[in-house]
């Protein structure tokens, strides 16, 4: 795989985006299943098996739930535009561009010896 010398705001925002990800779906674990108040509910019995898929009642989310989840999109999105639009991404080939991408994604792992 080519080494790609990305600059280092590049990179960090980069970091940036996979932490703030990461922090996102912790905080989602936490949250009601439903960002508004709604019975919960059970299926029937699924085919060939004895599962039955349920919820319980979801009293939504509170003022400050839903403040944090949409201070979270905003970051996100703000991350993604940065790493997106990036300048660097202008030197680099088109046919280069994925692995370029994805290359930028593992940017900060240790290099293997």
């Amino acid at each position: 795989m080519p080494k790609y010398d990305f600059p280092q705001d590049l990179r960090d925002a980069q970091v940036a985006l996979h932490e703030t990800r990461a922090a996102c779906e912790e905080y989602a674990k936490t949250l009601p299943w439903s960002a508004e108040p709604l019975p919960g509910w059970e299926s029937d019995k699924q085919l060939h098996s004895n599962y039955i898929s349920s919820k319980p009642d979801s009293s939504g989310y509170i003022e400050d739930q839903a403040a944090e989840v949409t201070r979270f999109r905003a970051r996100l999105l703000e991350l993604s535009t940065t790493v997106s639009t990036h300048p660097f991404w202008d030197s680099v080939e088109a046919g280069d561009l994925v692995g370029a991408r994805m290359a930028l994604k593992h940017a900060h792992e240790p290099a293997e010896a």
